[in-house]
């Protein structure tokens, strides 16, 4: 499965961080299309930009211009996990910053993700700081809505990675950083989750409905981290597109 276009957003040193954009059937540059960006999983430490490759194909069916991005990692780059959240925004103003030549609507970019991703995409969308200096700072990087597989939002000290962020987690962690105007959610996660309790997701979801946001969180029965990629003869991944797909038509991204 190949990307449509593959576009620079960020260069960093020697380092090209790339989109990989699969866009729909009669797409048009006139277009003012949903779109979604996806962070690949890994613990800020490694993972492909394939991952979410037929997430994209299916939403690019759908009518959704889809890319999955590149971002800085520690195995390869050497990087910490705040560059991660560095280089998550950067994608997010670049996009927004492109929708016209993309045939995008600027208020209709969604960002996703599964573990480590999902922390990037949600980041975006509620923490303030971790801005590249180079990055257009006018440009908003907030999505307008958020699709998390089994997502990494507590780095409390009882939360993922917090020995890796102990410093700064305050600012980090997207569970202690909620506030009014968090966008659409949508999270899937199995019950046998060995890094992300239930009830921590459960502490999530009620902290976005009380500031006045929306939460749909779907649990699904004994399955464990991860069990929601694209593999043959596994049941999860059409039942979490599923969901994707139900939540997207609801906020009018996808039709039907």
């Amino acid at each position: 499965m190949e990307a449509d276009r593959v576009v620079v957003y960020k260069r960093v040193g020697e380092v090209e961080l790339k989109l990989h954009v699969m866009l729909p059937d009669g797409w048009a540059v006139e277009d003012r299309r949903s779109a979604v960006v996806f962070f690949f999983g890994g613990g800020w430490m490694g993972g492909t930009v394939t991952q979410f490759f037929p997430h994209c194909r299916h939403l690019a069916e759908r009518g959704m211009v889809a890319i999955s991005a590149e971002y800085r990692v520690q195995t390869i780059h050497g990087t910490t996990p705040d560059a991660c959240v560095r280089d998550g925004k950067s994608a997010l103003r670049f996009i927004r910053a492109h929708a016209a030549e993309w045939g995008i609507d600027p208020q209709r970019i969604a960002a996703g993700g599964g573990s480590a991703g999902g922390h990037v995409a949600t980041t975006t969308a509620v923490l303030d700081g971790f801005d590249e200096a180079s990055d257009d700072l006018a440009v908003d990087p907030r999505p307008n809505a958020l699709v998390l597989f089994n997502p990494v939002i507590d780095n409390g000290p009882e939360g993922y990675g917090h020995e890796r962020v102990s410093g700064y987690w305050e600012a980090f962690s997207p569970l202690h950083n909620l506030r009014p105007g968090v966008p659409p959610t949508v999270v899937m996660l199995g019950t046998a989750d060995n890094l992300i309790p239930v009830a921590t997701m459960c502490r999530f979801q009620a902290a976005i409905e009380a500031v006045g946001g929306r939460c749909d969180l779907h649990l699904y029965g004994g399955q464990p981290h991860g069990f929601f990629n694209a593999r043959e003869g596994n049941p999860y991944y059409p039942q979490t597109v599923a969901a994707m797909d139900a939540f997207l038509a609801s906020i009018g991204y996808v039709a039907g």
